[in-house]
This record gives C-alpha cells, structure tokens and sequence, in this order.
C-alpha cells in the first residue's frame, strides 16, 4: 500500500494540538540509516487506511517530499472516546534486516471439515494472528490456514502449518502452541452447566450444615 506524508517542523503538545485542529495527524519515521523524521498525514486518508488489514500488517510505501520509503506501522495512538487518530509511528525497513512482525491468520475450509461437517463441532480460533521472522522481501500480507482437516477432538497446532518460505514463527517459549481447538457441542453444554450445578449445589449444602 502506499501513502502520502509531509515534513513536519514543529513538535511539542501545542503544536501537535494545532495540527490535529487543521484535520493532521502528526507522525514520526525512525530506524535504518536515517535520523528519526517528524511528518504529518491527512486524518481522513489514515482513519481510512488504518481499517484495511494491509496497512498493519504489509511493508508500505511512503511518499514524501516526492520522494518513496519502505516503512512498518508500528504504533497508533487513538483518542480515549473520539474517533480520532492522536499520533502514528512508522520503522524503516532496511532490505537486509530480519523483521518481527505479528501477521493475521485467515482461516478456510472449516465447513467442509469432519469435525464440522459430520460431527457438528464447535472451533474455536486460539490465535487470530502470529508473531514471526523474516527478511522483508518475504513478509506475507496474511497467512492462510487450512481447517477442511480439522476432526473431533484434534486440535490444530502450530506444527500443522505450513509458513511462507522464509517466514519463522517466533514463539517466545511456547513449543508448539494451539491455533485452533475443537470441541464438541455436548462437551461445551456441560462445561457450561458446571459452574451453574456447582453454585447451586452451595446453599443446598450450607443449609444442611
């Protein structure tokens, strides 16, 4: 995706005030070779961007000064209650450094799965997104996971997935972590009405004593 950004000159809280009255958002661009650089984008375009997976989530192409970068969002800032942008953040990417990214997963084919399709299983999604590692020529916008394998009572583990070429999952301790469980509609009935059995099986018991 590519966007427009301008040199920004002033900084400190009244200034940035000032900025976001004129319909601005003020920004910073930092990391690589360069000095970190203070900019400024139109509020509607990134308000507009910010909702499109892509831009969280992509190496992006930002235009200034007529001249383009690669960068990462990195940070947002939002207004606690308006629907307000109060600041952004942007890395550089530097071709031959390994980034750390979490991308989305996008899940297909779970209809068509045994678990689903025969036995009227529940899935659930354990992890909507991944942290991994790659240079950035092999960041993918998203990874795709097959679910039209998924059967009673087998969970989906990171291990049955195949990444991208390049792209490392970074794990942070957790060997193999769940993606996605599936549980049946009768284990989830009774899980449900434990804690109610259990809570009214206590008067019943302090009424005896």
């Amino acid at each position: 995706m590519k966007f427009v950004a301008f040199e920004r000159n002033k900084q400190g809280t009244g200034a940035s005030r000032r900025l976001r009255n004129t319909g601005k958002t003020p920004g910073i661009v930092y990391g690589g070779a360069g000095e970190p650089q203070l900019i400024e984008l139109d509020h509607n375009a990134l308000w507009y961007a910010l909702k499109k997976e892509a831009f969280h989530a992509s190496i992006l192409q930002m235009e200034i000064a007529g001249k383009e970068s690669k960068v990462l969002l990195r940070n947002v800032q939002y207004h606690p209650f308006k629907p307000t942008v109060i600041h952004v953040d942007f890395q550089r990417v530097d071709a031959s450094t390994k980034l750390h990214m979490k991308v989305p997963l996008h899940f297909t084919g779970v209809e068509n799965s045994p678990a689903v399709k025969l036995d009227q299983c529940l899935v659930n999604h354990v992890i909507n997104e991944l942290e991994i590692s790659c240079l950035p020529a092999d960041l993918p916008e998203f990874i795709s996971v097959d679910l039209s394998g998924l059967k009673k009572g087998v969970s989906l583990h990171l291990s049955n997935i195949t990444l991208p070429k390049g792209v490392v999952a970074v794990t942070r301790g957790k060997t193999d972590p769940v993606i996605v469980s599936v549980v049946s509609v009768a284990e989830e009935a009774a899980d449900s009405k434990a804690p109610a059995a259990a809570a009214a099986a206590a008067p019943a018991a302090d009424a005896k004593k």
